[in-house]
This record gives C-alpha cells, sequence and structure tokens, in this order.
C-alpha cells in the first residue's frame, strides 16, 4: 500500500512548475472553490488530465483521475484535507487560498457551477498556446497549421491582400471580393475608431475567412509573405469579435493570430495578440487569465518591441494586476510603462497608429481607478474622456473617470460625466463601451438619492432602449489553415 506524505516546503518548491512565478493569486474576497481551481488550472495552461497527473506524481497516489477533478471544478464534491494540501501545492497557493474558498463553498452548498464550454475551452487553448510560446520563443512547437518556415518571411507584400485565387508564383491574386470587404486592413482599423463591434465584427469575421482562404490556396513563397497579413486580420478579427461581447469568437481568432505571428517571425505582433487577449478577459471579468497573457506577451516579446508596444504591454500587466487585486505588481508595470516612454514616430508598427501620449496616460488613470487612487486618476483621465471625435473611446474611459469621481464622493461630476459615456455608448454601438458604466451604476446605487443620481437614473431609462447589447454569433467551425490532401479545404471559420 502506498504510503501518503503529507506536502513540505522542498517537495512543493519541486513539484510546481517553472512559470509558478506567472501565476497569480486570486482576488481578495470569498471565493467559490470550484471556479477558483478553474481558474487556477487553466492559468498554467493546464488540462484536468494534466492536473491529475502532476497530484498523482507529487503526492504518491496514482488513483486520482481528470474525473475527479472535474466532480471539483464542477463542485459536484469538494476535496477533503489531504487533495487541498496538494493542490496547493502543486497550484503553488497558499492553503489557506482554498480552505477559505472550500468553506464559502460549504457555506452555499456544493452545487454544480454554470459555465460555458466552448468559452472555457478557448480560453485554456489560448492559455495552452502562450505558454507553449514562452517556452518555444522560436515558436517551432506553435507553427502547428502553418507550413512555411517560422524565421521572417520573405520580403515583399503579397498580391492582393491574401484574398482571391493564386497568382502565376503562387501569391494570392486579386480575385473578386465582397462588396463589405473592399475595405483595406488599414481602414477597417480606422473604423473601428468610430463603429462598435456590433457593426464591424461580422466584416471582420468575413475579411479573415477570406484571408485564410488565400492563404490555403498559395503556394509556398505566398504562404511565407502573407503570414503577417493574416495574424494582423485575425489580431483584428479577435478584437472586433470582443468589442461585440463575443467572448469565444475573440479567443478563437487570437488563437490563430498568435500561431501565424510566431511562424512569421514577428514576436512584437504576437505580444500585441497576447495584450489584446489580456484585455479581453479583464473585460470578462478574468484578471488572473488576462495577467498570465500579459505577463508573456510582455517577457516573449520586449527584447524587440518598439517602446510605445512595451508601454502598452506594460499597461496590460498593470490593469489585470489591479483588478485581480496585486497592487504592488500593479505599481511596478506602472512603473515599467512610464519608463518605457510615449510611442516614437517612425519605429512603431502601422497596427499602433492609435497609441499616443495622451492615451496612454488614461491607461495610467483607469487602473489607479482600479487600485483605489481616484484622486491622480482623474485627471488623467479627463482629456480623453472628452474629447470628441471617437466616440467609443470616450464612453470607456467615460465610465472610469465617472466611477473616480464617485469614489471622490463628488456625485453630480460623476452622473455628468456618466451621461455623457452613455451618450458615446449609443453612438459607438459598442457592448465593451457599457462595461464600466454598468460597474458605475453598481456604485451608485450604493449612495443617497440625490438630483443629479435621479437625474442620471431618468437619462438611463430613456437610453436603455438603444443601448448596444451582446451579439449572439452563430457557431461555426474554428479556423483552420491546414489544405486537404484531396485539394479541398478543412474548417469554415471563425465564429460569426
Amino acid at each position: 500500500m502506498t504510503r501518503r506524505r503529507r506536502p513540505g516546503v522542498r517537495v512543493a518548491i519541486r513539484a510546481v512548475a517553472p512559470e509558478v512565478t506567472m501565476i497569480p493569486s486570486s482576488p481578495p474576497g470569498p471565493r467559490l472553490l470550484g471556479p477558483l481551481l478553474a481558474e487556477l488550472r487553466a492559468a498554467r495552461g493546464w488540462s484536468q488530465q494534466r492536473l491529475a497527473a502532476e497530484l498523482c506524481a507529487a503526492s504518491g497516489v496514482p488513483t486520482l483521475t481528470r474525473h475527479e477533478v472535474s466532480r471539483w471544478e464542477r463542485q459536484l464534491r469538494l476535496p477533503g484535507d489531504f487533495w487541498s494540501a496538494w493542490l496547493a501545492t502543486v497550484l503553488g497557493v497558499p492553503g489557506e487560498l482554498l480552505a477559505g474558498a472550500a468553506a464559502s463553498s460549504r457555506r452555499l452548498g456544493a452545487t454544480p457551477v454554470a459555465v460555458d464550454p466552448a468559452g472555457s475551452r478557448a480560453r485554456l487553448a489560448l492559455l495552452t498556446l502562450a505558454h507553449r510560446w514562452a517556452a518555444d520563443p522560436g515558436g517551432g512547437t506553435l507553427a502547428g497549421p502553418f507550413a512555411g518556415p517560422t524565421t521572417s518571411p520573405v520580403p515583399g507584400p503579397a498580391t492582393g491582400d491574401g484574398y482571391g485565387p493564386p497568382g502565376a508564383d503562387g501569391s494570392a491574386g486579386p480575385g473578386r471580393r465582397h462588396p463589405a470587404d473592399g475595405a483595406s486592413l488599414a481602414t477597417l482599423r480606422r473604423w473601428d475608431d468610430l463603429l462598435g463591434g456590433g457593426d464591424l465584427a461580422g466584416l471582420g469575421a468575413r475579411r479573415l475567412r477570406r484571408s485564410v482562404r488565400g492563404y490555403r490556396r498559395a503556394g509556398p513563397a505566398g504562404r511565407r509573405r502573407m503570414l503577417p497579413s493574416l495574424a494582423e486580420s485575425a489580431q483584428l478579427a479577435g478584437w472586433l469579435a470582443a468589442d461585440a461581447g463575443d467572448l469565444t469568437g475573440g479567443l478563437v481568432a487570437y488563437r490563430l493570430a498568435l500561431r501565424a505571428a510566431v511562424a512569421a517571425g514577428e514576436p512584437p505582433l504576437a505580444g500585441h495578440v497576447l495584450g489584446s487577449a489580456s484585455h479581453l478577459l479583464a473585460d470578462a471579468g478574468d484578471p488572473a487569465g488576462a495577467l498570465v497573457l500579459a505577463r508573456i506577451g510582455y517577457g516573449a516579446s520586449r527584447v524587440t518591441a518598439s517602446p510605445g508596444l512595451r508601454a502598452l504591454l506594460l499597461h496590460r500587466v498593470a490593469l489585470a494586476a489591479a483588478l485581480g487585486g496585486r497592487r504592488r505588481a500593479a505599481g511596478e508595470a506602472l512603473a515599467g510603462a512610464d519608463r518605457a516612454g510615449p510611442p516614437e514616430p517612425g519605429r512603431e508598427p502601422p497596427w499602433l497608429y492609435w497609441l499616443d501620449a495622451a492615451e496612454l496616460a488614461a491607461m495610467t488613470g483607469r487602473t489607479l481607478v482600479a487600485l483605489g487612487r481616484p484622486a491622480a486618476a482623474v485627471p488623467l483621465l479627463t482629456p480623453v474622456a472628452t474629447a470628441p471625435g471617437r466616440p467609443r473611446r470616450s464612453a470607456v474611459y467615460g465610465g472610469w473617470l465617472a466611477r473616480g469621481h464617485l469614489a471622490l464622493g463628488a456625485e453630480p461630476e460623476a452622473c455628468a460625466v456618466a451621461g455623457e459615456a452613455l451618450l458615446d455608448a449609443v453612438r459607438s454601438g459598442s457592448p465593451r463601451a457599457i462595461g464600466q458604466l454598468t460597474e458605475f451604476r453598481r456604485g451608485l446605487a450604493r449612495r443617497p438619492p440625490g438630483p443629479a443620481t435621479r437625474g442620471y437614473a431618468r437619462l438611463l431609462a430613456a437610453a436603455r432602449p438603444y443601448l448596444p447589447s451582446r451579439h449572439r454569433w452563430r457557431q461555426s467551425p474554428p479556423v483552420s489553415c491546414q489544405a486537404r490532401r484531396d485539394g479541398g479545404t478543412t474548417g469554415a471559420g471563425p465564429n460569426r
């Protein structure tokens, strides 16, 4: 009979994977054990099978299966003291954290946790891929569906921007385009400044599908040239899907973008992809996963990244850390972003055209709001939140600014800013734009009613029918860049 060993400090150090320093602790406050275990496991990029194997190896008890891990995460059953101790060891977290979550679960009853299976799978797949890139910066194991080498592509643009049938040299020819796809990638990015994901996500998805089809049809030389454009198309499609409230579609597109960027030998673009995905998870209420992606994106691309990109990625780290209650990590990331300096003209990639010193200052402001430092945040947020011409940006930062004023006890100013942000959310048609306004409304509900709060309530009631709602996408098979042996193609494109 195998003797059960209690975990010790030295055993714990040997049992925990090298990337433990990248796994954040959970936000403060009571947590349910099932979601917490799933969050910590996914942040490492582990499957339930992998976690079960790690527990068996560390404890010397070979009988634990992934089915038991699944029961814990669904809260059909709670682990006992023995497995709780080993879970803390393998996952690299304090035992008190799991004990508190287990106590909360017992008080509420161990009931199954409702999760979105597709979203959970897409999140875990992207986290796993990100960890693989961190372990293999050259990207040899990530090339997957891409037939070309993982070094820098052959110079020169791909003909036709990756659309239409192959040309004589194997590159994609101009072909025929859907009327809605006539805009260039740069133009579609500019439209994103003015319109929300509800209007543009379908266009971004169609463009990505057509780009993938062009890649499949191209010859080896054409494929190498098309990889950066494919990665940019997938990144933008993921951003637009996220802005429309399609979590799964955004994660699937970001995964394709990461593969293409790494295969193209473009670490800065790959880092930007993970930074965008981190922003998506932060908005979705997953600061732990957001912090993991942001740290990997910055760590794997900082050597070749431009000053503006380094600052942006550090701001992604800072926001995720602040939302997760990691004040010291957030402060260190903000200091690093400040040292990186503002974007430098001529050194920044074209897909970072929108980043300037004012935007970086506003990013600092929203992180300071999340850290509970509204007095320092308000002056940084005000110029961007009140600037005309970009309604979604004004709505997003206006929501943070309203929260800052509210934290300072200035309800009239907070309601005035929130009212303007509410109108900008309607103008932009972006579901993401109303996220911080929802948080503001919750905070306002805890304050005594007054003329300003009642006025905002009337405005909200009048605007409610016109507020953008999360888009319901029709499920479709994920994107695949592999060509079938018979000359056909596999996959049908991202979720619509």
